[in-house]
């Protein structure tokens, strides 16, 4: 409502946008005081009034406290210039707090990320029917009881979503390049074969230290068990038998024979 005389507390106060009591006690405390009243004793907000709340929301905005507020608004000695340049160092501190604050929750949010075990529908969506959930239950029973299974659970613990996917990414590239090589009439006792051998320690390096001698034995295993022989050689026929090939010379050469290699 207005008057003659101006506005009424209700109407500045959806003005401005702050409650009728807010605009009570900026009164009280002499900060915004209203300059008329009605005959009924009402407060009444003339031009100059609402100039002065709309300058006060833009300084508490800025975060003064109201009391400093008042001495920038009313005392003629205020440097209002040195406030506003003492308000904005307290505001890039703050921002910096912030900032710093982010980027803890981040971290805490990725630790809490890292720790948490893929589910089985996060499996099917990395890496789709390459993974089957009685796999996990064979290699428990096949080496639960080893050192290297407890290292892989403990560095598996530790992987996020996007290390798992890295995992795959880095597989299905390494597949690429064995079936390539072999297609390409690669010696499994070349450089190549022997770098292509190494990235394929590395990748079971992931997860336990594995020497040469381990990765003969595991090598001998995809001959033997035919799902990894299908899975080879569904990239590049006779890639299995190409890739246990490499793998044997690549162990010769850093002194391993793969005759008598044992799980160490």
């Amino acid at each position: 409502m207005t008057t003659r005389d101006g506005l009424t507390v209700g109407a500045v106060a959806a003005l401005v946008g702050v409650s009728v009591r807010t605009l009570h006690h900026w009164d009280r405390i002499g900060l915004a005081p209203a300059s008329g009243r009605t005959w009924s004793d009402y407060r009444v907000y003339d031009d100059d009034d609402v100039a002065r709340l709309h300058r006060i929301l833009v300084y508490r905005e800025l975060g003064f406290p109201l009391a400093e507020i008042g001495d920038l608004l009313d005392d003629p000695e205020a440097d209002a210039l040195a406030h506003l340049t003492r308000q904005r160092e307290l505001l890039v501190r703050r921002i910096s707090h912030l900032q710093e604050m982010v980027s803890a929750v981040d971290r805490m949010k990725e630790a809490i990320d890292m720790n948490a075990p893929l589910t089985p529908q996060d499996r099917a969506e990395i890496f789709g029917t390459d993974w089957k959930e009685e796999y996990q239950e064979e290699a428990e029973n096949r080496w639960g009881d080893t050192p290297q299974w407890a290292q892989s659970q403990e560095r598996t613990a530790r992987m996020s979503r996007e290390d798992w996917k890295q995992v795959k990414a880095e597989g299905d590239a390494l597949n690429v390049d064995l079936a390539a090589a072999k297609r390409a009439g690669t010696d499994p006792g070349a450089p190549e074969a022997a770098e292509l051998a190494e990235r394929h320690r590395a990748s079971i390096g992931r997860f336990y230290d594995c020497t040469h001698a381990m990765q003969v034995c595991l090598a001998r295993m995809y001959l033997e068990d035919p799902r990894f022989a299908e899975t080879y050689d569904a990239h590049e026929p006779g890639l299995t038998q190409w890739l246990v090939a490499a793998v044997e010379a690549n162990a010769r050469a850093h002194g391993v024979d793969p005759d008598t290699a044992t799980w160490e």
